[in-house]
């Protein structure tokens, strides 16, 4: 198999990552650049997990104001003040800001909404299958569904990024992790808009 530079300069220009990592996936993926991306991820996660109980002691707030109506603060955390400075955090912290004006999540993660909510919810979805009709045995079934599409609307980690809803934001996460080898989290966010 021919690894060419061409190659290893394309995932490059999309991940930043060192070119013997990238020749190495391109490798272990038979020269095919999306499971070698793949494998990218996963070996970026694999670092992050190792780093799951380091500090984020830096990081960023990035804000966007849209049309004068619309105002997003985000806080958006790493380890070093090295990785705080580098562009495309500070890229990464302003699309996140972005995703929140434009779709208005209520919490940044689906673990983060309280359980009395989520029962609120699973009680209403079980009630609306029960009286279209549905059988018993495939309520707990769409439940389950309903929960999902419930967490991609109000869960921003969960939510199809706005550029490419192919993506989750989540997935853009894992891409910085594995692009900077640090902890990063998106800590918080605030979405103000104007009722009138």
């Amino acid at each position: 198999m021919n690894i060419t530079a061409k190659d290893i300069a394309a995932i490059r220009t999309k991940t930043g990552l060192p070119m013997m990592e990238i020749k190495s996936a391109l490798v272990e993926a038979g020269g095919n650049e999306e499971r070698a991306m793949e494998i990218l991820r996963k070996k970026g996660l694999s670092k992050s997990e190792k780093r799951a109980g380091k500090k984020t002691n830096s990081g960023v707030v990035d804000s966007y104001v849209h049309a004068r109506r619309i105002g997003v603060l985000v806080e958006v955390l790493c380890e070093t003040d090295f990785v705080a400075k580098n562009e495309d955090f500070k890229n990464f912290a302003h699309e996140i800001s972005l995703q929140v004006a434009a779709t208005a999540p209520s919490y940044v993660e689906k673990d983060k909404i309280p359980t009395e909510v989520l029962e609120k919810e699973k009680k209403l979805f079980a009630e609306e299958a029960k009286n279209s009709g549905k059988p018993e045995n495939v309520i707990e079934k769409i439940v389950q569904g309903r929960l999902e599409t419930y967490y991609s609307e109000v869960a921003l980690l969960s939510q199809p990024y706005f550029r490419d809803p192919k993506k989750t934001v989540s997935d853009l996460l894992n891409e910085i992790i594995a692009k900077t080898g640090e902890k990063i989290i998106v800590s918080r966010f605030a979405r103000i808009e104007l009722s009138c």
